[in-house]
């Protein structure tokens, strides 16, 4: 009798032994750009330290990075394929620098940045490359600051929408109150809905965690847009909250309606709308898991 052959199985987990990255040609890369736009870099990281509006800035390079890690195993299993373009990607991201430091243009100048490391990326790994690390380098994005002019008519309208929700809010509470634009007059204090109480800080935040989290702890792609459209009416109804809970507060001890507890009651009011977009996530995948049951 013959002995029966042994199959030997391939471990489909393991990349193939060729596709090794190429670490000293990354570093180089890397070490280019970072004197490229080390000026700029650090502009970038002084305003995440002083403006608290983007104080979520820090968190976004770690996690981007984080997520481009785990997705290093389908990277390896793709043969890499260097196309010429990347350096016309590069070059744009070069010229656009040059232009906005001729302007003193902050938000081209960063963008600049970004356009170069997809250029770099797509020079050293091809297109595929590019896709795979389409999400992370998306959140690169919510690094940079809006820019000013846009930044501006945004939040003025969000300061006229926060009061007029709590002017009703504490009108439904019985709570005398005249408005007048962003400012509420209550029978013992003046709250200025100024921009620091727009909500944009919020929306900002929530909307970089709201794509981090349908990562995560979903695996549909398209749960990634919905969760960023629902932060949207989440933060406003947030920040109307918290306008509503100082002036609630400052009808018994105005001291409550600012310092310690002004900022803590951000940050609860915060903690409360994180725990509103998870229960938006779920009540999304119940009304998809009705509708697929209906078919």
């Amino acid at each position: 009798m013959g002995s029966t052959p042994s199959v030997v199985r391939e471990d489909t987990n393991k990349p193939p032994a060729h596709t090794r990255l190429p670490w000293l040609t990354l570093l180089w890369f890397a070490v280019l750009l970072g004197i490229c736009y080390a000026p700029v870099l650090q502009r970038l990281v002084r305003q995440w330290m002083n403006d608290q509006d983007m104080g979520h800035g820090f968190f976004v390079p770690f996690v981007a990075g984080y997520i481009a890690w785990q997705k290093r195993h389908e990277i390896l299993s793709e043969s890499p394929s260097p196309s010429g373009w990347g350096l016309l990607v590069v070059a744009f991201g070069a010229a656009q620098l040059y232009v906005a430091t001729l302007g003193a243009e902050l938000f081209l100048a960063r963008t600049a940045f970004l356009i170069s490391l997809v250029g770099v990326i797509l020079f050293l790994g091809g297109a595929r490359y590019v896709r795979l690390l389409a999400f992370p380098l998306v959140l690169l994005c919510f690094m940079v600051p809006i820019p000013a002019i846009l930044y501006n008519q945004i939040t003025f309208p969000l300061q006229l929408l926060a009061s007029r929700l709590a002017e009703a809010s504490l009108s439904l509470m019985g709570i005398p109150v005249l408005r007048e634009g962003n400012v509420l007059e209550l029978p013992n204090q003046t709250l200025n809905v100024v921009e620091a109480c727009s909500g944009i800080r919020s929306l900002l935040s929530l909307s970089f965690l709201s794509l981090v989290f349908a990562y995560f702890f979903d695996g549909k792609v398209w749960m990634r847009p919905a969760l960023l459209v629902a932060t949207v009416p989440i933060a406003i109804a947030a920040n109307a909250s918290r306008v509503t809970l100082t002036g609630l507060l400052g009808q018994y001890d105005p001291e409550l309606a600012e310092g310690f507890f002004h900022a803590a009651s951000g940050w609860v009011i915060f903690l409360v709308a994180l725990a509103i977009l998870a229960i938006t996530h779920l009540l999304i995948n119940r009304i998809h898991r009705g509708l697929h049951a209906r078919r």
